[in-house]
């Protein structure tokens, strides 16, 4: 895939999946950590209800984490990924270049 002058390229995978749903992909430019939502909403959160905490096992550390998932509400998402849309949308304007 291009996108300008950008080789974009993506897992066979990912294409595999996204294709047939007829989900539009974006270029993401590299170290733009204002357009990850993980980043920026869900990993801090996550490391709050965590943060202290021992655990015996990688597997117990995999069920604290899901269950933390479960407590996330749906509209929480929503209002990241439109966040995730209006940062994209500035930084396109602004033709990639990082902004504060």
């Amino acid at each position: 895939m291009m996108h300008g002058t950008i080789n974009i390229k993506k897992p066979a995978s990912v294409c595999q999946f996204l294709l047939p749903k007829k989900i539009t992909t974006l270029y993401h430019p590299p170290y733009s950590p204002d357009l990850s939502p993980p980043d920026y909403f869900l990993l801090p959160k996550l490391k709050m209800k965590i943060k202290g905490l021992h655990f015996a096992d990688v597997a117990d550390i995999q069920e604290a984490v899901t269950d933390e998932l479960k407590k996330v509400q749906k509209e929480e998402f929503l209002v990241a990924f439109q966040k995730t849309h209006d940062r994209a949308k500035v930084r396109v304007y602004a033709n990639g270049a990082f902004l504060e």
